[in-house]
């Protein structure tokens, strides 16, 4: 995308936003779900088992895993050694086991082996935070959530519409940037923008359709410094200048 300015350094959020709204529907206007799924319980179970671990990677084990249990009912019946079996190369293959295996006997037990709707009821399901909940209440059911993850927050830094610390504080910040009818989509554009145009590392944020004028100066100065990355990594390349200066 040509023509790349710096934001003047009055812009506001809310202004920001309205531009970014605009090249994210230019680029995705329509995002696919990145984890291959059926119904809710099967995306339910991928989100869960994406945590530390690639979308690719999660497309490439669930298929073992559904044909050995495609229904709560039936994972309820399985073995968490069974279940580790299928899922071993996947980050925490463990602990995911065991809440793949619990979360379906709960299933079973408490929801008449069904995924309930409601966030409440996803998040008291064991391995199930707020943001896989958000993901299953949105993309199995339709209904407007914000699932903000660690690469999301990044990016919401980055362009300027959040400095929160935490991700729960970021999904309350750009909810309330952005309408309740796009959050759905807008979780999926950002992270198909991330993946193509602004990586965590070795991104220079100055030549990025969106970082190279939504993001101030001084981030864009401390980024090529660090390499990219989080605050942490800002601050240790930070003191590696002053070392290098004093």
């Amino acid at each position: 995308m040509a023509g790349l300015v710096y934001a003047p350094p009055a812009m506001k959020r809310a202004e920001k936003a309205e531009r970014i709204h605009e090249i994210l529907e230019q680029l995705y206007p329509e995002p696919p779900v990145p984890l291959d799924h059926e119904d809710p319980f099967s995306l339910l179970v991928a989100v869960l088992l994406s945590a530390q671990c690639t979308d690719e990677r999660v497309n490439r084990v669930t298929p073992g895993l559904f044909a050995l249990a495609a229904t709560p009912e039936a994972m309820a019946e399985v073995e968490v050694s069974e279940i580790l079996s299928q899922i071993r190369s996947c980050g925490l293959a463990p602990g995911k086991a065991r809440n793949i295996a619990a979360l379906s006997r709960i299933l079973v037990d408490q929801h008449g082996g069904r995924v309930p709707e409601d966030l409440a009821s996803l998040e008291a399901l064991p391995g199930v935070g707020h943001k896989t909940a958000s993901v299953v209440v949105s993309q199995a059911f339709g209904r407007p959530a914000f699932p903000v993850d660690t690469h999301i927050h990044r990016l919401a830094g980055r362009w300027g519409l959040s400095k929160a610390r935490k991700v729960e504080e970021t999904e309350r910040d750009l909810k309330a940037l952005f309408p309740e009818s796009v959050w759905s989509w807008l979780h999926l554009a950002m992270i198909f923008f991330g993946r193509e145009y602004c990586p965590a590392r070795s991104h220079d944020l100055s030549t990025c359709p969106i970082c190279s004028w939504a993001a101030t100066r001084r981030r864009i100065a401390e980024e090529a410094r660090a390499g990219g990355g989080g605050p942490r990594s800002r601050k240790a390349a930070a003191k590696k200048a002053r070392a290098r200066r004093g």
